[in-house]
């Protein structure tokens, strides 16, 4: 499902100034030289982003774990991290398939040997689908899906690919919901679309799908109902389509993104059972392997809370304070280019070296490489000048796009964590 030998090219690339917060004594190494001298955390320069092996191994199996007690398949959403070596552990431990949201981010997954790809998005591009369809040829094993959400997506599709390819391209309907993203707004506007893709030459229909996290935010009674709301008509539009005989053999059902993935096996699985084509249900998630301390940390149902087997944050950042301008404040050398915010602020936890900050400190603003971090009174002086503060993160998907090469570490909790690895991004 994945070219070993592509992901452990990575291994041989030369280190240089251009990777952010490394060491200049790394600069000239290939990553596996690097590694070899057993460098630890506190040589790198701040900010920086790191993750933590063993939480992610974790999170890993925890999801491959839970989808396979729920019968469903899971094809987790690559574009939270764009790393290859990510997804080629998330392979390794069962996933289906990666799930990526353009057509550039395909061409990455291709390069590396992804052999089956769902792009959760429509592809009109002429470039990109014209590219699709001759990957499709010169790769029999190869399969790809993508998304349609109007009968003007699907007829553009037909235009574009009247004189390339021979393999027919498997599409999705994709169901939207009122205020949500993209997505047909009605069960009669989704069939209508079904129809157009299965009377089409070029493409074949392949399922129903849909992004159910654009309708809540929360889990609050009104937001959670909302949800099951929507799963149910995607339930509906599925045997719809299945009784009107335009699905072939097999069929997929696909939603759920980190958030409300327990309403997805709760609403469809019983799709996998009925009688009819032979279905599939298929999780998107993306979020799980890294976590986060801040709002799926809140809002996921494999949270310690709602589960014996939680996922933990394993990613962090890692700032110093820098200046001491005013009683109670203190600015760190961390901003937006450097950790994620449309989620949440960072959450100070602890000083390097395990020793814990008061609770009330708070992280209230970022500028483009300062953090400010507000302290209690009775706390104001206990970080001086030069500490480094780890900052539990919020919101995988806004954390990696910032950075070229990832640090992996050992303990997060250790006093001085052992660099182990170092993750390549594809932004």
């Amino acid at each position: 499902m994945i070219d070993t030998d592509a992901v452990e090219q990575l291994s041989r690339r030369t280190l240089g100034p251009e990777h952010k917060s490394l060491p200049p004594r790394s600069w000239g190494h290939t990553v596996e030289s690097f590694l070899a001298t057993s460098p630890r955390l506190s040589e790198f320069t701040t900010p920086v982003l790191t993750l933590d092996r063993a939480r992610m191994a974790s999170n890993i199996s925890v999801m491959a774990d839970w989808t396979a007690r729920a019968g469903v398949l899971l094809a987790p959403h690559g574009k939270t991290s764009m790393a290859p070596q990510l997804w080629k552990q998330q392979l390794d431990a069962g996933s289906w398939a990666i799930t990526l949201a353009t057509g550039w981010q395909v061409q990455v997954a291709r390069a590396f040997g992804v052999g089956r790809i769902v792009l959760a998005n429509a592809e009109i591009d002429p470039v990109a689908l014209t590219w699709v369809a001759a990957e499709l040829d010169s790769h029999p094993t190869f399969e790809f899906y993508c998304w349609a959400d109007s009968v003007a997506t699907v007829h553009e599709m037909d235009r574009i690919l009247a004189t390339q390819g021979q393999r027919q391209i498997p599409v999705i309907v994709e169901l939207g919901g009122p205020h949500g993203r993209t997505g047909a707004r009605t069960i009669e506007e989704a069939v209508s679309v079904a129809r157009t893709i299965a009377a089409s030459s070029r493409l074949t229909l392949a399922g129903v799908g849909g992004y159910e996290g654009a309708l809540s935010h929360d889990r609050s009674e009104d937001g959670l109902e909302a949800v099951r709301r929507y799963l149910a008509q995607v339930a509906h539009l599925h045997r719809a389509l299945d009784a009107e005989g335009l699905y072939g053999e097999h069929a997929v059902v696909t939603a759920g993104g980190s958030a409300y993935q327990d309403l997805v096996v709760e609403r469809l699985h019983s799709l996998t059972t009925d009688d009819g084509v032979r279905t599939d249900v298929v999780l998107r998630s993306g979020a799980y392997v890294v976590h986060d301390d801040g709002f799926y940390s809140q809002i996921s149902p494999l949270t310690p809370a709602r589960t014996d087997a939680p996922l933990t944050s394993a990613m962090h950042g890692w700032a110093r304070a820098v200046s001491r301008p005013e009683p109670g404040l203190a600015l760190l050398d961390a901003g937006k280019r450097d950790f994620p915010f449309d989620e949440g602020m960072p959450v100070p936890q602890h000083i390097r070296g395990n020793e814990l900050l008061d609770p009330g400190a708070e992280v209230t603003a970022l500028n483009d490489q300062h953090a400010f971090l507000r302290l209690p009174a009775e706390d104001a002086a206990a970080l001086p000048v030069g500490s480094v503060v780890r900052l539990g993160l919020s919101h995988p998907c806004t954390a990696f796009d910032k950075w070229r090469l990832v640090p992996v570490i050992d303990d997060a909790d250790s006093d001085d964590p052992r660099v182990v690895d170092l993750v390549h991004t594809f932004f």
